[in-house]
């Protein structure tokens, strides 16, 4: 039983230490991601399409469009990330109750009897409790280790962006995948001929510094553009099912999915009901007033769903 006990601990606290160090490479990896921009930016501005526009005809018209799209990309990528790196994602409000029995929808408010048994006696929780922070947890409320505290509709812990996504910031996590990507594509194809250029035998025109980082710029967009295409189709199928990351690894022998509202109503659910907002890290004050999901303590629900099919 010592030996154990023993093993138990040394296994916490190499835990502990892991969650540690993700929370100390986040700094890292927002550097990695400037410095990933600031190389990019100079290859495609500074190095390549910047002085094309000097070269007057067809060419001055390529590097312009090239320029305007890079730049208006890339101002909507930084806002995005740095939305979702300064938002916090939703922590459970101080002394949180809920009002109604959220795993049945009962419309009568629990009592303290009814809470104690809910957290140690029920053998299938109607009201979730998370001991670590010692709380009750509202729906789709998940504790993340890294953070050490519950994160509401928690999806993943990225250590990209220094931050748990949850609901506050879901979708500028999804509007920064959307531009990462775009803007990956576009600098892939805008360098590639610049690319086959290092292959040919004709004389290639620029410094080896200036020829270094193009090469540099475009192997790393290519890897990105790549990377983030796989894991933005993932995240919008979760979003055109309303789950997230941790719910669709849950529920995965689940036939149905009471969060499930219809492809457009899912959609809505992060993105908001005004379109003018679809593609901005921002809501309007009117999707934040009458959509309680975006505040991340209350979700709809199918009205026919049934609870016992669960």
């Amino acid at each position: 039983m010592p030996t154990m006990h023993r093993s138990g601990a040394a296994m916490a606290w190499n835990v502990f230490k892991f969650c540690t160090a993700l929370r100390g490479l986040g700094s890292i990896m927002i550097l990695l991601v400037l410095g990933v921009v600031g190389v990019t930016y100079y290859a495609v501005v500074l190095t390549n399409y910047g002085p094309a526009l000097y070269d007057g005809g067809l060419d001055s018209l390529i590097a312009l469009f090239v320029l305007i799209l890079f730049h208006c990309l890339l101002i909507m990528l930084l806002w995005s990330y740095f939305s979702v790196v300064l938002t916090d994602p939703g922590s459970v409000p101080p002394n949180w109750r809920p009002s109604t029995d959220e795993e049945r929808g009962e419309a009568d408010p629990l009592n303290g009897q009814e809470f104690n048994s809910v957290q140690t006696d029920l053998p299938k929780p109607r009201v979730r409790y998370c001991r670590k922070c010692n709380q009750l947890k509202p729906p789709r409320c998940h504790h993340c280790s890294v953070c050490g505290r519950c994160v509401l509709k928690m999806d993943h812990h990225c250590v990209w962006v220094v931050n748990c996504v949850g609901a506050l910031n879901y979708k500028y996590f999804l509007l920064f995948l959307v531009y990462t990507f775009l803007e990956t594509s576009l600098v892939t194809v805008s360098l590639l001929p610049h690319f086959i250029a290092f292959f040919s035998d004709g004389e290639i025109p620029g410094t080896p510094g200036t020829l270094a980082t193009t090469f540099l710029a475009f192997v790393l967009n290519l890897a990105f553009a790549l990377s983030v295409m796989g894991f933005l189709i993932m995240h919008l199928s979760l979003v055109a099912a309303n789950t997230t990351t941790i719910e669709a690894y849950e529920k995965k022998t689940t036939p149905k999915w009471r969060y499930d509202l219809g492809r457009r109503r899912n959609f809505e659910q992060v993105l908001g009901t005004d379109k003018w907002y679809w593609f901005i890290p921002a809501y309007s004050d009117e999707d934040l007033r009458r959509m309680p999901a975006l505040q991340g303590l209350e979700y709809p629900s199918k009205p026919d769903f049934d609870s016992e099919e669960f």
